[in-house]
């Protein structure tokens, strides 16, 4: 990269001069503070400043060039002064110069997908999306050999082996769907597996993240954030979550002996006058599953024990293709065994009656049970009545 001026150095740090307006920093100002920003975040993230070199993530460089520039320029030193407490810019410039591989400002923005920077602005990048999508970006690619990748390499060839027979399947990922150890995915067209996750804290925005070990096909590796990885999954179009073998074909592409073509899962909510069905209405759910209408399956509810000799009330109904009927309603019974309604009623002919498929569950609960159970991520989950969440079993 070639030597520039000092006049050059301004214009390319968008550093103006010429007397300053009062009243607040100017517009130039403020894009310079927002570019050693990004630097001061890489350096909070990874414990050190960027650094130059071909080995190093494309956004590290980029970073590197304009801390090189920022040290070179005296008026950069007094605006941002008070934002340096770790001395970055007192440090000795990178060796940018000395690695002829090293990209240039152009190159680094192609490399990027931006839009080439003004000539007086080199702290703005353009079409690049928040900060988040940048640091979720900049996890995913950089990556780390994977010293023992022998240990998971069975593990990929197997996932292979059961997507090619039908044991697993690949579905959408939505950005909601949590991530916990053992899934596997596909993000930037590789298989990815969850070895590990650390501990579970809040973030910024006050939503559950976790550190993550996540190992690739191609032998390595990255210590990224679940939202991160999350980010990355629903951004990549060809993102994917590779469902576990214990889900069961739920949803497959052959009918089979208790399959249903169609079917709908049906939530009800009774409206019976028993005391604590009464005080605990609003709990209460009953979920089936039933191939044909609805309406027609509870229209003798008031005579049939299993409906607690009570009218009902439909609450939720979710349409479903190529379901189990059989597999399906025992993957609810056992996500929400712990909550099961425990009464006895006697039906008319005064035997008594303990029905089945009543548990005490709050409706937005079974909305996400059901939405898991669509996009593959219910396996090994389970209702914890002391929290009413779905929690890993």
């Amino acid at each position: 990269m070639s030597d520039l001026t000092d006049d050059e150095l301004d214009a390319e740090l968008g550093i103006d001069l010429e007397p300053k307006a009062t009243g607040g920093k100017s517009h130039r100002e403020q894009r310079i503070i927002a570019g050693f920003e990004d630097i001061l975040r890489f350096v909070a993230a990874h414990g050190r400043a960027p650094q130059h070199g071909e080995d190093r993530d494309i956004f590290e460089r980029l970073y590197a060039v304009r801390l090189d520039r920022l040290r070179s320029v005296p008026e950069a030193h007094e605006l941002l002064a008070g934002m340096d407490s770790q001395g970055l810019l007192s440090a000795s410039p990178g060796s940018a110069g000395d690695d002829p591989n090293m990209l240039d400002d152009d190159a680094l923005d192609a490399e990027l997908g931006l839009d080439q920077l003004a000539d007086d602005d080199i702290t703005v990048m353009r079409h690049v999306g928040t900060y988040e999508e940048r640091q979720a970006a900049e996890e995913i690619a950089n990556r780390e050999k994977c010293d023992d990748f022998q240990k998971f390499s069975p593990l990929f060839e197997e996932v292979q082996k059961e997507l090619e027979a039908g044991i697993r399947q690949t579905r959408p990922f939505e950005l909601k769907a949590e991530i916990q150890p053992g899934n596997f995915f596909i993000v930037g067209g590789q298989k990815a597996y969850v070895a590990e996750m650390g501990e579970v804290f809040s973030n910024a925005q006050g939503r559950r993240d976790a550190r993550l070990r996540v190992i690739f096909e191609n032998g390595t590796e990255s210590n990224l954030l679940m939202r991160s990885l999350q980010r990355a999954l629903h951004k990549d179009e060809a993102g994917r979550r590779i469902t576990n073998p214990t889900a069961g074909p739920l949803f497959g592409d052959q009918l089979e002996p208790d399959d249903i073509a169609t079917g709908t899962i049906y939530v009800l909510r009774s409206c019976s006058k028993h005391p604590f069905v009464a005080e605990h209405r609003e709990l209460i759910h009953k979920i089936g599953v039933t191939g044909g209408k609805v309406e027609t399956r509870i229209a003798n509810a008031t005579n049939d024990a299993t409906y607690l000799l009570a009218a009902v009330e439909v609450v939720a109904t979710y349409l479903l293709a190529d379901i189990n009927r059989s597999k399906l309603e025992a993957l609810f019974h056992r996500i929400f065994a712990s909550a099961k309604l425990d009464l006895t009623i006697h039906d008319r002919f005064g035997h008594p009656v303990r029905p089945r498929e009543w548990f005490l569950v709050p409706i937005h609960v079974i909305d996400e049970a059901v939405q898991r159970i669509r996009d593959g991520s219910i396996s090994g989950m389970v209702y914890d009545p002391n929290t009413a969440r779905l929690v890993p079993g």
